[in-house]
């Protein structure tokens, strides 16, 4: 048996239908454009599994899951489910405009009632790491895949490695007011930073022949960008809508300047530095 961990008040799913949702809702295009070398791997995974039905979970507004239906083409069926209401409205919209065959549902993979054994392929670009059970989530998502179906995730290493991501947050902190230190292992970006945490979470779920490799890919975005994705993306997007009007021209100034190296010309460039986890569905069943 194992314990969940307690979640703060309101938990991801607030967060993702507010501030974090609208952020990811508004930067859609911006943010499909910046992980797309992550959604090519994922795409490595379909093209070699023999897939007909597969599930992305944390799928946001879609991009990765309609990739993956375009891959499959008529041989297949693709699932994205997203906790954020906003995102999976945008999703569906995309479909419509797409006429792809994707279905999207706004439910908690964590603890959604999948069909049993449906899956040949479970993926996640980002989407895994928010779960305040880790091993109920992984455990429900075996119970979803079939026997023998595959696993691949891509997740964030650890802030330190990560540093374009917390470099306008680190540059204005003594601009902020002061706010807790998140729990070791919190649901959040870098929640997965610890690799071998991450093989005892699979395990313990009931997958088989965990495979953990580090994977770096560099990504880009356009320079014009960079001020709306500074401003709304993260702690300091949520931040700046409290302060006082000097104090957010302040911490948007100091913020623009923390990322200024990696600015060149009218492009945004970053290493992003990621776990890429494979796994196979044991045909053992371990409940937990």
């Amino acid at each position: 048996m194992h314990t969940a961990p307690q979640q703060p008040e309101g938990g991801q799913s607030a967060l993702w239908n507010g501030p974090a949702g609208r952020a990811w809702v508004a930067l859609q295009e911006v943010l499909d454009r910046m992980f797309e070398p992550f959604a090519q791997v994922l795409l490595e995974a379909a093209a070699r599994e023999p897939v007909r039905q597969v599930l992305d979970v944390g799928c946001g507004a879609g991009g990765t899951t309609l990739a993956l239906a375009d891959s499959l083409g008529s041989r297949g069926g693709c699932l994205g489910i997203d906790v954020s209401e906003p995102l999976v409205a945008l999703a569906r919209a995309r479909v419509r405009d797409a006429g792809t065959p994707v279905r999207f549902i706004c439910a908690d993979a964590q603890t959604h009632a999948f069909a049993p054994e449906r899956f040949d392929l479970v993926v996640s670009r980002f989407g895994v790491m928010f779960f305040g059970d880790p091993v109920g989530a992984f455990s429900n998502l075996r119970r979803a895949a079939r026997d023998g179906a595959a696993l691949r995730f891509v997740a964030w290493r650890s802030p330190l490695e990560n540093p374009f991501m917390t470099a306008a947050e680190r540059a204005v902190a003594q601009l902020l007011p002061p706010s807790a230190a998140p729990a070791p292992n919190a649901p959040g970006q870098f929640a997965f930073a610890d690799g071998a945490r991450v093989h005892a979470i699979l395990v313990q779920s009931g997958w088989i022949d965990v495979e953990i490799r580090r994977l770096d890919r560099d990504c880009t975005f356009a320079e014009r960008d960079l001020l709306p994705y500074l401003t709304q993306m993260g702690p300091l997007g949520r931040a700046l809508p409290g302060l006082e009007a000097s104090t957010r021209a302040r911490v948007i100034e100091a913020a623009r300047a923390a990322v200024e190296p990696y600015v060149h010309g009218p492009d945004v460039r970053f290493t992003a530095v990621c776990w890429q986890v494979d796994a196979r569905a044991s045909s053992v069943r371990k409940l937990t």
